[in-house]
């Protein structure tokens, strides 16, 4: 399949490498996630790391993670049993090898970050587990109750900001990593908190910049999620796979006019109901685990039922579950509802699925390598080969955190001589003018998410899949060929490459398979997809074992 893409420019901005300020360090890591933090902490202990993220270190997906992470810790689970449910939820495409590798270290790099001052739950003086949907034991660890994220990253903050050899610059818009004449990676540029350009040259990068839900209308994730990793990968030539794959999350809550907030899945996992809007209970119609079904089996489920009520939301009750113990378990999303006057003891929680994960994405290796060399890349940028084509619930935080310490080690170990000045020829890069017509990057960005939630959603089909195609390539027309000075004009150019990469590889998969749900080709097909398709820029998309 050709690429649908409007080919443009290499970099997103004007480079002058003799007049714009610029400095050295060893690493450079891109991203303040769980996988960003470990990466640098991990890197520090060989060579100078310099960690940069485009807001304030708190706007990460990890900061605002409910649910918890995947580890065994409990003597009745198994890492067989983990691998088992992994690879059984990612519906033939993980890569068991990657699994293993994940799954196994995870236990000691969770007692690391008790020890480092992460405030698990925790039952007899042990880090307790609890159950969620699609795993066969308990085995989901959470901090401040539903804050698991926010308080794995205080704890990974504050090792960081004690760590002499890392530097972290926050407010630092990186529009492209930079390459040189033999497609290497030797540093990134991008704008710092004064609005002004910035070379960091580097003799290895870490990507650690998150995913994408902003390209849709309705998600769980913060405004910095719109994907620009994904499109810096792709300009400088690296391999990006599984891009069809984004996981919806089933229970958002749902109020008209206001954002989606994330109703953890551990709600259902602690005896939450799902009721359609005539207080029917559902799930047992759609799967024998009912309500602890596989999360796209859950969001589909849910919209099918919507369409058949003709609703906007189902509802989750949590009613018969004892007032002062919901409110302890989960402080955030109690304290949440009752900022829309719902009294979750005697009302129903309003809920919709929303985008909430990017299962595809950077293609790396078991180094964390990507293919550009010395680019790596770490979190849910990726494609490590762990999720396949639906990510097991919680194993998200898991991958980030030893995929950080994995890219984190790989990174450094490349460096020959920590702290060496590299010296590298000029770069002078112009955007070329363009004389056609500018539309409005806000209106773009809007009509693009209503695009890919109406178009690339939950349920798919050819039409809407070739339509999405065609209305992205007229936009990128417009926007793909203009020079922005500012991070809302990249942000937009970033979003409009993401969505054509996923809506492509839509179109390409004509099956059903985890996440990705083709009404047209409802059924798994093994004989002709049970492989990954691949895009990369300039070059055809293709299926790989």
């Amino acid at each position: 399949m050709p690429t649908g893409q409007v080919e443009f420019r290499r970099y997103l901005r004007n480079i002058d490498s003799i007049s714009m300020p610029q400095f050295y360090t060893d690493v450079a890591v891109v991203g303040s996630g769980v996988a960003g933090l470990r990466a640098a902490i991990e890197a520090a202990e060989r060579c100078n790391v310099t960690l940069v993220c485009k807001g304030r270190l708190e706007d990460s997906n990890t900061w605002n993670a409910q649910g918890g992470i995947a580890v065994v810790l409990s003597k009745v689970d198994s890492l067989e049993s983990h691998v088992a449910d992994t690879l059984k939820v990612g519906c033939g495409l993980c890569d068991e090898s990657i699994v293993r590798l994940v799954i196994s270290q995870g236990p000691a790099l969770v007692r690391q970050l008790l020890d480092w001052g992460t405030e698990f739950d925790l039952a007899n003086g042990e880090i307790d587990v609890t159950y969620e949907g699609g795993h066969s034991h308990p085995r989901v660890a959470h901090a401040l109750g539903d804050s698991t994220g926010k308080g794995i990253a205080l704890a990974l903050m504050r090792k960081v900001r004690q760590n002499p050899r890392i530097k972290v610059i926050e407010d630092f818009f990186v529009s492209d990593v930079m390459t040189d004449d033999a497609g290497e990676c030797i540093g990134i540029v991008g704008e710092n908190s004064r609005l002004n350009g910035e070379i960091i040259w580097a003799a290895k990068t870490i990507l650690a910049t998150g995913g994408a839900g902003k390209l849709y209308r309705e998600t769980t994730n913060p405004a910095t999620a719109t994907g620009d990793g994904l499109a810096i990968a792709y300009r400088s030539g690296a391999v990006l796979r599984d891009m069809e794959f984004m996981q919806f999350h089933p229970t958002t809550l749902y109020i008209a006019g206001a954002s989606r907030a994330l109703i953890s899945e551990t709600v259902r996992g602690e005896g939450g109901k799902l009721l359609d809007v005539d207080g029917y209970r559902f799930m047992q119609d759609y799967h024998e685990n009912g309500e602890m079904a596989p999360r796209d089996v859950v969001s589909r489920a849910i919209l099918t039922q919507m369409l058949k009520k003709n609703s906007t939301h189902v509802y989750l009750d949590v009613r018969h579950i004892p007032k002062e113990h919901f409110a302890k378990r989960f402080p955030t999303i109690n304290q949440l509802c009752e900022s829309f006057d719902i009294d979750v003891s005697k009302d129903l929680i309003p809920v919709r699925p929303s985008a909430h994960y990017m299962v595809g994405g950077v293609k790396v290796d078991e180094e964390a390598r990507t293919s550009i060399p010395s680019l790596y890349a770490c979190g849910e940028v990726t494609s490590t080969g762990l999720h396949g084509a639906n990510r097991l619930g919680s194993n998200s935080l898991l991958e980030g955190l030893v995929f950080g310490k994995i890219a984190g080690a790989a990174a450094a170990r490349g460096i020959r001589k920590p702290g060496s000045h590299i010296k590298h020829r000029v770069i002078k890069y112009d955007v070329p003018s363009s004389d056609r017509s500018q539309l409005d990057t806000g209106d773009v960005m809007n009509s693009l998410r209503a695009l890919m939630w109406r178009n690339v959603g939950i349920m798919r089909r050819s039409q809407p899949l070739q339509e999405a195609v065609e209305i992205i390539r007229f936009w990128q027309r417009y926007v793909m060929d203009k020079a922005f000075d500012a991070p809302a004009g990249w942000e937009c150019q970033n979003m409009l490459t993401v969505a054509m990469l996923m809506a492509q590889a839509a179109l390409a998969r004509q099956e059903s398979r985890g996440v990705h749900c083709r009404q047209d080709f409802p059924e798994r097909d093994d004989e002709r997809f049970s492989a990954h398709i691949e895009e990369r820029k300039a070059s055809a998309s293709r299926l790989n074992p």
